[in-house]
C-alpha cells in the first residue's frame, strides 16, 4: 500500500506511525506544504493522512496552499477514500467538509484525559481502547461545528469534539496520537507552540511536559498501535 502524508511543519511528521508503516511495508510520500511543495495527483494512493502545524485553518491569506489542501481533502473524503487527520489535520477535515473551526478561549496543552462517546465506544477505529485514556494535547483552536453527517467519537471538558468520523473511512482526532520520544522537545522549539504552552504553565512548562509524556509513553504507544491498526483495517476492508 501507498500513503500520501500532508505535513505543515518539519517536526510535525507521522511520528510513531513511521515505525508502524515500515513494519507493514507501507510506502509513504510526504508533502511539506509549508515549504512550498505541491500535492501530487492522489490516484496512486490508498490513504491520505494530514498532520499538525502551527497555522490555523482560516489563515489562507498567509498560507494560500491551505485552500488547495482543503479542496484535495474535500474531494478525497467525498469519494469515500480513507482519511486520517491529526490536530490541524482533524480541523482541516472538519472545515473542508462544511464544519467550522474557531479559536479556543484557552489553549489546551498538556497530558489530558479523553473519553469515548457512546458512538466512539462502538466505532471500529477505537476498538481495543479503554473508554478513557490519556492524550497529549497542544492546540489553541477547535472544531466548533460539525460537518453534516459527522459523528463525535471522543470528547473532554476542554474540547467537546476530540474525534470525529465522516462516512465509513474518514477520521479526525484533535489530540496527538502519533507522539513518540522526542516529540515534545521538538515541538517546544516552535514559537507558536512554546507560547501556547507557557501561557498555561509559565516558564519551565517545557521540561514538566516532557517528563509527563515520558511517564505515559507506554500508554501513548498502545493507543497509537490500536488506532493505526484499526484504521488500516478500514482500508483493507
Amino acid at each position: 500500500m501507498k500513503f500520501l502524508v500532508l505535513q505543515h511543519a518539519p517536526s510535525e511528521h507521522p511520528g510513531r506511525f513511521r515505525e508502524f508503516m515500515r513494519q507493514d511495508g507501507i510506502v509513504w510520500d510526504a508533502v511539506e506544504l509549508d515549504a512550498g511543495e505541491t500535492i501530487p495527483p492522489t490516484d496512486p494512493y490508498d490513504a491520505l493522512l494530514a498532520f499538525g502545524g502551527p497555522m490555523d485553518v482560516w489563515e489562507e491569506r498567509i498560507h494560500p496552499w491551505l485552500k488547495t489542501e482543503k479542496a484535495v481533502i474535500r474531494d478525497w473524503v467525498a469519494a469515500g477514500r480513507p482519511f486520517l487527520g491529526i490536530c490541524l489535520g482533524h480541523q482541516l477535515l472538519a472545515e473542508a467538509m462544511g464544519g467550522r473551526v474557531a479559536k479556543m478561549a484557552r489553549p489546551e496543552v498538556g497530558v489530558c484525559p479523553v473519553a469515548l462517546t457512546p458512538e466512539g465506544r462502538g466505532a471500529a477505529v477505537f476498538a481495543g481502547l479503554p473508554d478513557n485514556f490519556p492524550t497529549l494535547q497542544w492546540h489553541g483552536a477547535e472544531v466548533t461545528t460539525l460537518p453534516e453527517g459527522a459523528t463525535v467519537l471522543a470528547r473532554n471538558e476542554a474540547c467537546p469534539i476530540q474525534a470525529i468520523q465522516l462516512g465509513p473511512r474518514a477520521f479526525g482526532v484533535q489530540y496527538h496520537v502519533e507522539i513518540e520520544s522526542g516529540t515534545v522537545r521538538d515541538w517546544g522549539a516552535i514559537p507558536e507552540y512554546k507560547d501556547a504552552l507557557e501561557s498555561i504553565t509559565g516558564e519551565g512548562g517545557q521540561a514538566q511536559l516532557e517528563a509527563e509524556t515520558d511517564d505515559r509513553m507506554d500508554a501513548f504507544k498502545m493507543a497509537a498501535q490500536h488506532l493505526y491498526g484499526n484504521f488500516l483495517r478500514t482500508i483493507r476492508g
